[in-house]
């Protein structure tokens, strides 16, 4: 089986560096993926702006996320008033659609009962006598309980479960990505396209976290799926959710089979051939459209350059690290190519981890160490003992690369340290070649820079 350790509860008594983030800031990001939405934070301003600021280093899109800006009183006394205030506010400044109500630590600690003062704010005189008020879904995305990732996915289970309707069948496949890039979405969107597949994309943040440049400024990007298209979810023949970590119990796709009925299929996040040929196979069941010689030519291409740089990838040992179902995915890809990825690290503790990369990579079985809820100094402690060739994962890595001397291949999320990190493609036969490659030239960039030669031809 794979060598799957526990979190080291004697080594150290605080997170170093922890590998995760907060669970309302994955909320925030999928939010961003309906169309005319407003984030509300039910909690201290700092929330707020610690999110807004730790997204805009990513995407480098301005983000407003609004407050209910609990004081001192507030957090003795309750926070309905602040939430009936920030909503009201909301409404007035920007006009959306919808309100997403995300809970922080500080409002699930004092207990506050959210979806009751929700009512009671919609119930009011005032706003029950308007008829231009938003949608209000609630999420309870505490931080001392789960990660971005369960943030994220609570945001579509809401929507859905607040917002799908059963109506006359549609020939549509509902897609849940997960938490991919910008760059992903568009891909997936063009495969479908080029599919002639109706579909409706749940979270859709292709434009609003990668969108142009304005002439005025927008309070709410353009972009993002409609409410009127959640709201015919229910009537899709099929649901396609990326996820081999995401619990089958818990997910929107399974909110969308036991109310309608439609079909559920949970795939791995389509990274590399194998992944990206179920995922193909899975959407041509569903069209009468042939699959585009460009899809072909994308496949061949890529193994075509695994043949090319397979002597300079073969048996390096890789730290794997980062959200669940992006590692799993890059295990998949990585022991396509030749790559060994000793260690597979995350924050996240859905205890799935290590049978799906068993799952994608049983032939590696034995070479692999799988780390849950661990931190970056185990991490830096395990990769050092394991000889690693190269870090693969977001940014919060880059510390244990530097120390280690090894270089880092920034994908995932985030990436503060580097531009362009939204319109990174990791899915399909395109992100694949786009990593192989990346993959290959910063090995050989890296032995080429430490050769007392200084050669030029390899």
């Amino acid at each position: 089986m794979v060598n799957e350790k526990e979190i080291l509860k004697n080594a150290s008594v605080v997170t170093t560096n922890a590998c995760k983030l907060c669970t309302p800031l994955g909320a925030c990001v999928a939010m961003k993926g309906i169309e005319n939405t407003m984030t509300l934070l039910h909690g201290s301003q700092g929330c707020a702006t610690y999110i807004r600021r730790y997204l805009i280093s990513h995407f480098r899109e301005p983000i407003d996320i609004a407050s209910s800006n609990f004081t001192e009183n507030a957090t003795i006394f309750g926070g309905g008033l602040n939430l009936s205030t920030g909503l009201k506010n909301v409404t007035t400044q920007y006009h959306p659609a919808l309100i997403g109500v995300a809970t922080t630590c500080l409002s699930e600690t004092i207990g506050e009962d959210v979806k009751t003062m929700v009512r009671n704010y919609q119930k009011s005189e005032e706003v029950s006598a308007s008829a231009d008020q938003p949608l209000i879904i609630h999420m309870s995305t505490p931080s001392y309980k789960g990660t971005h990732m369960d943030g994220f996915h609570a945001v579509t289970r809401a929507a859905v479960a607040a917002l799908a309707k059963d109506g006359a069948p549609k020939k549509q496949l509902n897609i849940l990505p997960g938490f991919v890039s910008p760059a992903d979405i568009r891909y997936l969107k063009e495969i479908l396209a080029d599919l002639q597949l109706e579909y409706v994309m749940l979270p859709d943040y292709s434009e609003t976290l990668d969108g142009p440049t304005w002439d005025d400024y927008q309070k709410i990007p353009s972009g993002g799926t409609s409410v009127a298209a959640i709201e015919t979810m229910g009537c899709s023949q099929a649901t396609i959710e990326f996820g081999r970590t995401l619990d089958p119990n818990l997910t929107a796709g399974k909110i969308l089979r036991e109310r309608f009925k439609t079909l559920r299929f949970q795939l791995g996040m389509p990274i590399g051939v194998r992944e990206t040929d179920l995922f193909f196979e899975l959407l041509k069941t569903y069209t009468a459209a042939a699959l585009p010689v460009k899809y072909e030519l994308e496949r061949g291409r890529l193994i075509d350059s695994y043949i090319d740089g397979h002597k300079y990838v073969f048996e390096k040992k890789a730290v794997v690290y980062g959200d669940e179902d992006l590692v799993v995915g890059l295990v998949s890809f990585l022991a396509e190519i030749g790559i060994i990825p000793v260690l597979c690290a995350s924050g996240g503790v859905s205890g799935r981890l290590a049978k799906a990369i068993h799952d994608v990579a049983p032939e590696l079985e034995d070479r692999i160490t799988v780390r849950q809820g661990v931190d970056f100094m185990e991490i830096g402690t395990e990769a050092e003992k394991l000889g690693a060739d190269l870090f693969i994962g977001n940014s919060k890595g880059y510390q244990n690369a530097r120390k280690l001397k090894v270089p880092l291949v920034r994908v995932g999320f985030p990436i503060h340290d580097r531009i362009g990190s939204g319109r990174i493609v990791h899915l399909g036969y395109r992100g694949a070649q786009e990593l192989f490659d990346r993959i290959v030239n910063t090995l050989l960039e890296n032995r080429q820079d430490n050769s007392s030669v200084g050669y030029s031809y390899m």
